[in-house]
């Protein structure tokens, strides 16, 4: 998710322990992935108001975990700052202990290697004069 403030695109960055990642989650039975992302933004966020302006396309990551899994990335914008980190009642507390709204730069920093080709495809995807430059 990103949203524009100050002038810039900032993204936001969850924190679970020592990792940092965006909002992802499982698909449940039924639901397509776009459905099952808009919901895990709810679940682990708050963040109901995400619109889609550029499109619906995607960006996965390569395998990871030992191969196992593969996470797909949506991109939309929020008008929203506040995040509201709620209890998972499957582990009985919140999935994420921080978040940060963070520039390019700053989240560039802080990515970790398998999410760099993600980040790179958003900024790209949303004309962030970061990217652009590099």
């Amino acid at each position: 998710m990103v949203r524009w403030e100050t002038g810039e695109w900032k993204y936001l960055f969850l924190r679970a322990y020592a990792n940092w990642d965006f909002p992802k989650g499982v698909v449940e039975s039924g639901e397509d992935p776009l459905e099952a992302a808009k919901r895990e933004v709810q679940e682990e966020t708050g963040i109901q108001d995400l619109q889609f302006r550029w499109g619906y396309r995607y960006c996965e990551t390569a395998p990871y975990s030992g191969g196992k899994k593969v996470a797909r990335y949506y991109l939309a914008e929020t008008r929203s700052s506040r995040v509201v980190f709620s209890v998972n009642p499957e582990i009985g507390r919140p999935e994420h202990h921080e978040y940060r709204w963070l520039s390019y730069s700053q989240l560039k920093e802080m990515t970790p290697d398998r999410l760099k080709p993600v980040v790179r495809w958003a900024a790209r995807l949303i004309g962030a004069d970061e990217e652009k430059n590099e």
